[in-house]
């Protein structure tokens, strides 16, 4: 809880710092899409997060992405499936990707930086290779497909909910409940403190370090679909590039230690929203060169890890 509360000040003093330093920030446009953002980047960091809790590590996310952003326009338009054909192989896809990382790293005992660094280069090797390195697109005919995905939810007047921001709180709302109320969520977060003490105990290591991996992937793999439904076409050799910095970045932000054993999903959530404010105000003001994005991503990641290591400390002095 100390770690959410501090976090969320971070949050609000970033806020208010941009909205003095720019007074586009708080207008009605600019919010919807800092919330749309946020659901995007939200549902990677929650994948994210599954892994790096049991002391893991998922560098393919942004090339999982794009190779399933780009697969299912190019399966719909160059191939002529039909969309839920598509879709069912796309996502079908993603969790054999999952199903592979956690095999590696649980049956041959290969490094989860080693797997998915390999992962990485391979699958936006297979997404520039399958589709030509070409640009693919929804057309004309699938318009009404771009259409939900960058829709929104209407509340009322010019208030609305940004339909990646929905699936965010359904997918949030899930990852919770199986953390903090069931017996599997409490076998992550023990398989993360020590995996040779839980396995004594009973846990099921490897299957819960391969379920770990698998989730990644799907959430990876949805957030392809919903990046690419967003902006109605992908470029393979850039969609989703670093986007696994920015996931990773908002689920150690959130109070995931990089070590393993813990999580929080609202720590997320926060993380990830802190990321994208910065990122938006990095676009806002003029001050701030554009170039240092990267820098402040990397700031925060090795922020992050300083403070979890130094609060490991604390406590273990106050032990």
């Amino acid at each position: 809880m100390k770690k959410i509360l501090g976090i969320l000040g971070l949050l609000v003093a970033i806020v208010v710092a941009t909205s003095l330093a720019s007074d586009r920030f708080l207008s009605p446009e600019n919010l919807e899409n800092v919330v749309r953002r946020v659901g995007l980047f939200g549902i990677l960091s929650v994948g994210a997060a599954f892994v790096i809790v049991t002391g893991g590590i998922d560098l393919s996310i942004g090339s999982v992405v794009c190779l399933c952003g780009c697969l299912f326009p190019w399966l719909l338009v160059e191939q002529a499936w039909p969309v839920w054909l598509a879709l069912t192989a796309v996502m079908g896809l993603a969790l054999a990707i999952g199903l592979l990382h956690g095999l590696l790293v649980t049956r041959l005992k290969l490094q989860p930086f080693v797997v998915t660094l390999c992962g990485l280069l391979l699958y936006r090797g297979l997404a520039r290779g399958v589709t030509g390195d070409r640009t693919v697109g929804f057309g004309s005919e699938l318009r009404w497909l771009s259409d939900i995905g960058a829709g929104r939810i209407e509340l009322g007047g010019s208030l609305g909910i940004p339909t990646p921001c929905v699936f965010l709180i359904v997918i949030a709302g899930l990852a919770w409940f199986f953390v903090a109320k069931t017996v599997p969520g409490r076998w992550l977060l023990a398989l993360g403190r020590n995996e040779e003490a839980a396995r004594l105990s009973g846990v099921p290591t490897a299957r819960m370090v391969v379920l770990s991996y698998v989730v990644c992937a799907l959430l990876g793999g949805l957030g392809g679909l919903l990046f690419v439904l967003d902006v109605n076409s992908a470029q393979p050799s850039d969609f989703g590039n670093f986007y696994e910095l920015y996931a990773i970045a908002g689920a150690v932000l959130g109070g995931c230690a990089l070590r393993g054993g813990e999580a929080s999903i609202l720590g997320v959530l926060i993380g990830t929203t802190v990321m994208q404010v910065l990122r938006n105000a990095n676009n806002l003001i003029d001050e701030i060169p554009n170039q240092i994005e990267f820098a402040v991503i990397g700031a925060v990641i090795l922020g992050g890890a300083i403070v979890d290591v130094l609060v490991r400390r604390f406590a273990a002095r106050r032990r």
